[in-house]
């Protein structure tokens, strides 16, 4: 929720927050969006499927994790991080490597 806020204090409409993998699967099908932000893990389940199918739809995506930043896989090399807990100029700074 705190990233949620950030996001909306920086201008950004947040239109949705899944908590599962089944959530963010329909979510991705449904689309209406252009960036995601995914949680390196997402319950059990390693968000890497969905940032590949995010990517092949052509959504920007940052990935939050609390977890070292170097243990992303390779082929998401170059894709913005951002380190729990949020702070307003990290989110600023990832969503500036957008762009």
């Amino acid at each position: 929720m705190v990233l949620e806020d950030v996001l909306e204090m920086l201008g950004h409409t947040v239109v949705g927050s899944p908590s599962t993998y089944a959530e963010a699967e329909s979510a991705i099908a449904a689309g209406g969006f252009d960036l995601a932000i995914l949680d390196v893990n997402l319950g059990n389940d390693p968000v890497f499927p969905l940032a590949d199918k995010l990517r092949c739809a052509g959504t920007a995506i940052i990935f939050a994790t609390g977890s070292h930043p170097d243990s992303l896989p390779v082929q998401f090399a170059g894709v913005p991080v951002l380190e729990k807990p949020y702070a307003v100029q990290a989110v600023e700074t990832a969503l500036g490597e957008l762009a």
